[in-house]
C-alpha cells in the first residue's frame, strides 16, 4: 500500500511567537512525501539529497498517523510500519515553513497509503502534523498558522495556543521571496525578545482579521526583524511599491506580495543581494494527494 502527497510552503503575515496568534499564506514551492506501508512495525525515513538530515519529524508524523488511523484502515497499529521519503523544493531553515510542508505532506501521504485520505478532515490532519512537530521539537509554537496555510491553501489566521482556525481567505497575489545564504532554525529563536513586541503583534492580528494582509505583513516585518535582529534593508528595498513585505517566520527569508509586474520591477533590488530570489504565486489548493 503506497501513498503520495504534495504540500506547499508558506510565507508569514504574522509571527505567532509574540502572542500565540499567527497568520501565513501558501506559496508555490512544494514538498512531496511518498509512503510505503510495511508489516515489520519499523519506520524508516529519508530526505532526498540530504542523507545526514534529521528525520525525526517525518518519523513522528508517520508513527502518530498510523497510531491514530491504522485501525480505521483495518490494520494492526502495533505491527504496521512504513518507508517514507520526502523530496522538497523548500529550503530548510529559511523561514518558508519547510517543516510544516514536510509534516503535512507526510501525514496526508500516510493517510493515502492507508486508503482513508478522503475520510479525514484536512484540518484534523493538519493538527496531527502540528502535534508531531511539537513532539519532535522543531517548533516553538506548533506552527499551526504555517501548517494550516500549507494544508488548506490561501491565507489563514490562527490561535496557536489552542490550534483554532480564526479565519481563512483565498488571495490572488504573486510573491517575491529573497533568501539570504545563512540558515535560521525556528526552534532557536529568541522567544523572550519576540514577546516584547506583543503590542505590535496584536496590531498585526487586528489588521489581518480585517483582511488588511499587506499592511499586517509590513508591520510584522519591522517588529520581528527588530526582535530577531535581522536587517530591515531588504524590506526598504521594495517599498513602497509592493502591497506588503515581511521577514518570513524567524528568517532569514523575506517575502513581498503584490501584482506580478510590480514584483518584476523591484526584483533586481533583491537580486543585487547575496542569496536567492524567487518570483512565485500564492496557492489556494493546499496539500493534496497525487
Amino acid at each position: 500500500m503506497d501513498g503520495r502527497a504534495v504540500a506547499p510552503a508558506a510565507g508569514t503575515v504574522l509571527n505567532a511567537l509574540a502572542t500565540g496568534t499567527g497568520s501565513a499564506f501558501a506559496i508555490d514551492l512544494e514538498t512531496t512525501a511518498t509512503v510505503e506501508l510495511t508489516d515489520d512495525g519499523e519506520i524508516d525515513a529519508e530526505i532526498a539529497g540530504q542523507p545526514d538530515a534529521d528525520t525525526t519529524l517525518i518519523e513522528r508524523c508517520v508513527a502518530m498517523t498510523l497510531a491514530e488511523h491504522a485501525d480505521a484502515a483495518g490494520l494492526d497499529a502495533s505491527t504496521v510500519g512504513a518507508r517514507v521519503r520526502t523530496d522538497s523544493e523548500v529550503p530548510m531553515a529559511a523561514g518558508l515553513k519547510s517543516s510544516s510542508a514536510a509534516a503535512n505532506a507526510t501525514v496526508l501521504a500516510t493517510l493515502d497509503a492507508l486508503e482513508i485520505a478522503d475520510t479525514v478532515d484536512r484540518i484534523d490532519a493538519c493538527r496531527l502534523g502540528v502535534r508531531a512537530a511539537r513532539d519532535a521539537g522543531v517548533t516553538a509554537t506548533g506552527a499551526f498558522d504555517d501548517a494550516s496555510a500549507s494544508m488548506l491553501g490561501g491565507v489563514t489566521v490562527t490561535d496557536n495556543a489552542t490550534d483554532e482556525l480564526l479565519a481563512r481567505e483565498t488571495v490572488d497575489w504573486d510573491a517575491l521571496v529573497y533568501t539570504p545564504p545563512e540558515q535560521s532554525f525556528s526552534a532557536d529563536a529568541d522567544i523572550s525578545a519576540c514577546e516584547r513586541v506583543a503590542p505590535m503583534a496584536e496590531l498585526v492580528a487586528d489588521l489581518a482579521l480585517d483582511g488588511r494582509y499587506g499592511e499586517a505583513m509590513t508591520v510584522n516585518g519591522f517588529a520581528f526583524s527588530a526582535a530577531l535582529e535581522f536587517p530591515t534593508g531588504p524590506m526598504i528595498d521594495v517599498m513602497p511599491e509592493v502591497a506588503g513585505v515581511s521577514l518570513s517566520g524567524t528568517g532569514p527569508s523575506y517575502v513581498a506580495v503584490g501584482d506580478r509586474s510590480t514584483l518584476e520591477a523591484v526584483r533586481d533590488r533583491w537580486d543585487d543581494r547575496d542569496g536567492t530570489t524567487r518570483l512565485l504565486t500564492t496557492r489556494t489548493d493546499g496539500t493534496r494527494t497525487t
